[in-house]
């Protein structure tokens, strides 16, 4: 276009444009009369597409993103016009509207959308700038006190060199009490915590309410540190610890036994009766066991493929390790109220609690301090000043055979419960015949009307008497031939030698039987033959 402008232009330079493009140059020259006549800028006559409209776009939703039924209730409805075009066409369309994520949302909603987006990644700061915490259950059945259990495990995992600073495992469903004791697992260091581990920075937990929990952020907050909570339903905020959920269940779970995603050769699932399940001691051994090849010998290979330990040890950034006394108390959660030593412990919640160091300090307030839901063992401090006293054993505690018996006890009332539910619930089920034309839905009924009248009857009698106030209707007087036992009966007087006081009092007289009633002792009654009068 420049040549051409400055008159410069010679038939060797469009034979030169037209062999770098692989065209003929006779198409040079046509994307310059084009250019021309767009202000200098080529601009191509596209040929006319199939588009969607918005009926069309409004069935593809209406179907779920299933391309194929939407085009065939389209068909049937007419709306593709006189001539429909072809599947291939209305497909082409469709992908060429909506993205793939957009239609992975139409199937299977806004958590299927998500996989398709795409995320920043952070940059790699510090060790303990920064630390991510979760749960993750475990993908495998447990033997716990002979119940099959899926355990859940809670770790903190530092975010710039990928170390599992600490963790706890629970058998139940985790709360405020796993990630406390997760946490204080993490913020020390030593023995077997191995080199991980103080005062992070941060901590970006999810909107779970135990991590959100007042609790949780007493322990971290005393610290200074700041927990971040982020927003429910986007992993990708805090990828490390995903990270990490994905590669425990990918590496360790698979190869447990009564692992839960193992491939089945029938549709049915059934509990295998002599099934090898591990217990849950050895479950937590192998977990920790698991957690130390993680951070010594796992190498990361986006890292110069290093270990999490070897990465650690490489910063040079200072590590700040809380005092020990402050870890035991900030951990826990105290009681809102002092209490008092007494000769017998200290007494909460209907428990005592004793300790050698009592001895002598009768009367003292002090404050207590407890792991939630491991309050066997609690810790008391002085009321005045905070010192540290010392832990406190729960004494008369219920022997197992007791705890045995109470829990029996509650699975027999939950069983009674479930068959008193199962059994309004059919009577509340409503069944129907089954139909091949369409007609209106006739109820499946094998009741009889006397057998509806019978129930009906029942239930209004049953009504009325929870309703019946028989105290508030007064009784009868009594008739002439009844007597009042408070009143004085005449009796036979007491044999001699005894106390007429200490007799036993006379009991009324019954009245007289009436005419129709007749004598079963008499004779005559027995034996008198009927008359011919009463023959005939």
């Amino acid at each position: 276009m420049h040549l051409a402008e400055t008159n410069s232009l010679a038939g060797e330079h469009i034979t030169t444009v037209a062999q770098a493009f692989g065209v003929d140059p006779r198409t040079v020259r046509r994307w310059l009369d084009n250019a021309g006549e767009h202000d200098g800028r080529y601009t191509p006559q596209r040929r006319a597409r199939f588009a969607l409209d918005q009926p069309m776009r409004d069935a593809v939703a209406l179907w779920c993103g299933n391309i194929a039924a939407a085009y065939r209730d389209l068909k049937t409805a007419g709306r593709l016009g006189s001539e429909p075009v072809s599947y291939a066409t209305f497909h082409r369309a469709v992908t060429e509207h909506y993205t793939p994520g957009f239609l992975a949302g139409l199937k299977g909603g806004e958590q299927e959308r998500r996989k398709f987006d795409v995320h920043f990644t952070r940059e790699i700061g510090h060790r303990n700038q920064a630390w991510e915490a979760d749960h993750v259950e475990a993908s495998a059945w447990v033997n716990v006190s002979g119940h099959r259990r899926k355990p859940w495990i809670t770790w903190f995992i530092d975010c710039a060199t990928d170390a599992v600073c600490g963790l706890s495992i629970s058998a139940q469903t985790p709360s405020r009490e796993n990630i406390l004791i997760a946490a204080r697992a993490a913020l020390q260091r030593g023995g077997d915590h191995g080199p991980f581990g103080g005062l992070p920075g941060l901590v970006r937990v999810d909107g779970g309410k135990d991590f959100l929990c007042e609790t949780v952020a007493l322990a971290f907050g005393v610290f200074g540190v700041r927990r971040v909570d982020l927003p429910p339903r986007h992993p990708e905020l805090k990828g490390t610890v995903e990270a990490l959920n994905n590669a425990v269940k990918k590496t360790l779970f698979p190869s447990l036994p009564g692992f839960t995603h193992a491939p089945h050769t029938s549709t049915r699932t059934r509990i295998d009766p002599d099934e090898h399940l591990l217990t849950y001691e050895a479950f937590v051994r192998i977990v920790l066991e698991w957690v130390h090849d993680w951070n010594h010998e796992h190498r990361i290979r986006t890292r110069g493929n290093r270990t999490p330990y070897e990465l650690w040890h490489a910063d040079l950034t200072p590590v700040y390790d809380p005092d020990p006394d402050e870890l035991n108390a900030f951990t826990l959660q105290t009681h809102h109220q002092s209490l008092t030593i007494n000769s017998d412990g200290v007494h909460w919640k209907k428990r005592r609690y004793l300790a050698p160091y009592m001895q002598g300090r009768g009367g003292t307030k002090v404050l207590l301090r407890y792991m939630p839901h491991q309050e066997r063992t609690v810790e008391l401090y002085d009321a005045k000043d905070e010192t540290y006293l010392g832990p406190a054993t729960l004494q008369n505690e219920a022997s197992p055979e007791q705890r045995r018996d109470v829990k029996r006890a509650a699975e027999r009332e939950a069983s009674r419960l479930r068959t008193a539910l199962k059994r309004a619930e059919r009577q509340r089920r409503e069944r129907f015949e089954a139909d091949i034309v369409p007609t209106t839905p006739r109820p499946v009924s094998d009741l009889t009307q006397e057998q509806a009248a019978e129930l009906l009857d029942g239930r209004r009698q049953d009504e009325l008497a929870r309703q019946a106030r028989p105290d508030l209707a007064p009784l009868p007087e009594p008739t002439p031939s009844w007597q009042n036992p408070s009143a004085p009966a005449p009796s036979e007087p007491a044999p001699a030698g005894e106390n007429p006081a200490s007799a036993a009092p006379a009991l009324p007289p019954l009245p007289d039987p009436s005419p129709s009633w007749h004598q079963p002792d008499h004779p005559a009654a027995l034996t008198e033959e009927p008359s011919d009068e009463q023959h005939d």
